[in-house]
């Protein structure tokens, strides 16, 4: 048995994707009114899974391998020729460790949700699978089935356990997401099929294959938009502020912590590892794309009146900072985009929780509605200040470091010249200086002022030791990355130079 456990022959990866929506499958037999039976086998499943990962990941993959392991290849459907390839890097481990653990608080999160939440739960394992397998595929058909399979959970999560407006919210994300598929689905096919009487569809053999200019370019536009609104990237990002708007916090964290980051985990993993020509001819135009999106999502931000678009506009400002760093070809760049994506995974989903925690207590949504909440809950109010203050890239925190490192990926890129460099980190700097703005007027509207103790009668508690526990969990990795980013930088760090080599070597 120890020989097994310990040899890379062991199907570690399939037993990680595979075990979240096959043990969420054995919920049906659980008794239909048992919440609290239901929501405490989640939490196991979801605890089990990510000390599974994170056992099979200590002992079995070697930092320093810039090349994949614990690689499983096993043949599906013969017809096709269609193979079951799993395997990971320096790219997807943080990636895959940041879905377990923020999918595991997210279950502690919706411990409120009472509605059929058997099926809320089955639903939230289902995401779970789609998730951590679109980040260990190294077949493109798979990973495109395991980019489908967490769609169908969120439009459902949405649209069944959202505000008054989740079938609009709901129909538009499935609409933008579905719609985009197609051109990811196009995309997966043709590099299949181009140049070879043997199509393939294994990530390694297609890194190395070459193309046509012109067919590189296409290649490149089709995963780009699929890709784009997924991170999202303006202007396909407006189902996101109407989706985090009405979704239940517990899915919002999901959205903000996971969901997003699979469109950036895509953009390097497809169209900088597969398509270097393409991607070196697009970065200027990304750069231009990623610096508008931070000013625009940062000057759109203090418009909003609902609490969790205000935070979702964040989020969008926020992945301009990674859409940059890619674009910058550098390795500091790249190492910081991957340090932006594990960073603000972290800050979105706590700063979602924390909404969700509010809502709950007074049942309003709208900031010109609130005020005067610091003396009542004033350690929703502490955690609300000091993760507004994470991210907007405060000291000590992870959201300074991965900027900081892209702003110097900016500045050493050798493809740029040093006129454009300039204004694009003085125009990085303008969503900088906004960003503090639109977080501190929303702790302002909340917590300050006289508007809720003027009313008669008001009162309620402040956060228990579930929700203290939570945002403790999110916070104490934001300190840690903060203070030793080395943590993460040095998971990706080979993996970066190798994907670099194809644009200065290739």
């Amino acid at each position: 048995v120890y020989l097994v456990f310990t040899t890379n022959d062991f199907p570690w990866l399939t037993i990680i994707v595979v075990f979240p929506i096959s043990a969420g499958s054995l919920m049906l037999f659980l008794p239909h009114r048992g919440n609290k039976v239901n929501k405490w086998y989640t939490i196991c499943i979801c605890i089990l899974e990510l000390l599974l990962t994170t056992y099979a990941f200590c002992y079995n993959f070697k930092m320093d391998d810039p090349l994949i392991q614990l690689s499983e290849d096993y043949k599906w459907i013969d017809f096709f020729d269609f193979y079951w390839r799993m395997g990971i890097d320096g790219l997807s481990i943080g990636t895959i460790l940041l879905t377990g653990f923020i999918t595991t608080l997210a279950t502690l999160a919706a411990f409120p949700v009472t509605r059929d939440s058997r099926f809320f739960h089955f639903l939230m394992l289902a995401m779970y699978s789609g998730q951590i397998g679109s980040f260990s595929s190294r077949d493109l058909l798979l990973f495109f089935i395991m980019w489908e399979l967490e769609l169908i959970p969120v439009y459902l999560l949405l649209s069944m356990w959202g505000g008054k407006k989740r079938l609009y919210s709901a129909t538009k994300f499935i609409l933008y997401t579905a719609g985009s598929s197609i051109f990811l689905l196009i995309g997966v096919l043709g590099i299949s099929l181009y140049g070879s009487n043997e199509p393939t569809l294994n990530l390694e053999l297609l890194a190395n294959k070459s193309y046509p200019v012109t067919l590189e370019i296409l290649f490149y536009i089709g995963f780009l938009i699929a890709f784009a609104v997924k991170s999202p990237i303006i202007p396909l990002h407006t189902w996101l502020p109407d989706t985090h708007g009405e979704a239940h916090y517990s899915t919002c964290m999901l959205l903000a912590g996971i969901l997003l980051k699979m469109g950036a985990y895509g953009l390097v993993r497809i169209n900088m590892e597969l398509l270097p020509h393409a991607h070196s001819m697009f970065s200027p135009w990304l750069l231009v794309v990623g610096t508008i999106q931070i000013i625009y999502a940062a000057s759109t931000s203090p418009g909003q009146r609902n609490l969790k678009k205000r935070i979702a506009y964040s989020s969008v400002s926020h992945m301009g900072f990674i859409i940059i760093g890619i674009s910058s070809i550098t390795d500091p760049g790249l190492n910081g985009a991957i340090l932006q994506i594990i960073s603000h995974g972290f800050i979105g989903a706590a700063l979602f929780f924390l909404a969700g925690t509010s809502y709950d207590r007074i049942r309003l949504v709208y900031l010109d509605e609130m005020g005067g909440m610091a003396i009542s809950i004033p350690k929703i109010f502490t955690m609300f200040t000091i993760l507004s203050m994470a991210s907007l890239a405060l000291p000590g925190m992870s959201g300074f470091i991965a900027e900081f490192i892209v702003f110097f990926g900016i500045i050493t890129s050798q493809k740029y010249f040093l006129i454009s460099k300039i204004f694009i980190i003085f125009v990085m700097a303008i969503g900088m200086i906004l960003t503090p703005i639109y977080l501190l007027s929303m702790l302002r509207q909340m917590f300050y002022g006289y508007k809720l103790i003027n009313i008669k009668n008001f009162s309620f508690f402040d956060s228990g030791p579930r929700e203290l526990f939570l945002s403790i969990s999110i916070l104490l990795p934001i300190i840690g990355i903060g203070i030793y980013p080395d943590f993460v930088l040095s998971l990706a760090s080979d993996k970066v130079e190798s994907i670099l080599s194809n644009y200065f070597y290739g």
